[in-house]
């Protein structure tokens, strides 16, 4: 399926020096499995992280909770993104868990500053401590409470793998990927909950899945296309204001759902091509994620020269001075040579 020999490179220049390079595994399929192209080892398992936010929100949705507790599109937004901190993100959780009848006491991913620098030297200008609300996982964490809350289950400990809401994720992830997860490697994500290893094939094929919902439960499809339309529509709750993933949904919202997630990884829904984009940078460089994935978005076609143009140096993130002076780049290194095809 993939050739292993041949990642994707991503290189990083000072001067006239290639300085580093990082190496991507990527594959693009639709809905049946079907490969588009690939690139490096996509058998090999990895951890999604945050970049299953997408998928681990369906529960939320299908199960009734979303409904029972009238969330609109900012919530769902949330339970999808990863967001900075920023004051709309705070004060949009605060809300949401009041609704239930919770509160950031009941958030068990931890708590730390903003990822939004701005917003983070706010918080310590006030004096103020961060608390769980500012963790870029509350709204993930505050939709798997949404739903414990709805089916009476108990809100405590939800982080546990044993807990009825972490079972009912990974059987949905199972399902969307096509596999059987139950001998997959299991860690713990940085926000507390259990992270199952998968290829990047099966993250691949779920988010295809979720891109052309056709072969799915009536109830399943609805979700999937409710949570992708929630991204669309409120790109700030997903990231944040300088976060790649909400300007590609801000430049080509209607083409592309990209999710982030820690060390390198992405994984993309592309409903008006039915497909779906699971790439993971091996050393975990976020700075290469982002070049990788706008560039195979480019040269699949699905952002054209305006996309990128309007997305400003994402194709090529510049390298600069501590004064800001630019003296290099972050490029993929075979930029003109075709991505492998199946």
């Amino acid at each position: 399926m993939s050739d292993q020999d041949s990642p994707l490179l991503v290189e990083v220049t000072r001067g006239p020096l290639v300085e580093s390079r990082h190496r991507a595994a990527a594959i693009v399929v639709d809905a049946k499995g079907r490969v588009v192209l690939s690139r490096g080892d996509v058998e090999r398992p990895i951890y999604p992280r945050s970049a299953a936010k997408p998928l681990q929100a369906l529960p939320l949705v299908e199960s009734g909770a979303a409904d029972a507790f009238a969330l609109g599109p900012r919530e769902l937004a949330l339970a999808c993104g990863s967001h900075h901190g920023e004051a709309p993100h705070v004060a949009a959780v605060a809300a949401w868990l009041g609704r239930v009848g919770l509160g950031a006491q009941d958030l068990e991913c931890g708590a730390h500053p903003p990822l939004n620098a701005r917003s983070a030297d706010a918080l310590v200008r006030r004096g103020a401590r961060p608390s769980a609300l500012h963790n870029n996982c509350s709204g993930k964490h505050s939709g798997f409470l949404t739903t414990a809350r709805f089916l009476g289950e108990p809100t405590e400990a939800y982080i546990r793998l044993d807990h009825p809401v972490q079972r009912r994720v990974e059987r949905v992830l199972g399902e969307m990927a096509g596999l059987d997860l139950a001998r997959a490697p299991h860690g713990t994500d940085g926000c507390g909950i259990p992270v199952i290893g998968m290829p990047l094939f099966g993250l691949a094929r779920a988010m295809a899945r979720m891109a052309d919902p056709a072969g799915l439960a009536p109830g399943r499809a609805a979700a999937a296309q409710r949570l992708l339309d929630a991204m669309a529509a409120e790109p700030l709750m997903v990231s944040g204001s300088t976060g790649l993933a909400t300007a590609l949904l801000r430049v080509a919202g209607a083409k592309v759902r990209a999710k982030p997630g820690a060390e390198g990884v992405y994984a993309a829904a592309l409903p008006q091509h039915g497909l779906g984009l699971a790439l993971k940078i091996e050393d975990g460089a976020a700075r290469a994620a982002d070049v990788a994935l706008i560039s195979i978005l480019s040269r699949l076609g699905v952002l054209d020269p305006a996309d990128i143009a309007a997305l400003g140096g994402a194709l090529k993130a510049s390298v600069r001075t501590i004064a800001g002076t630019i003296v290099g780049e972050v490029r993929t290194a075979d930029t003109d040579a075709p991505l492998s095809h199946a």
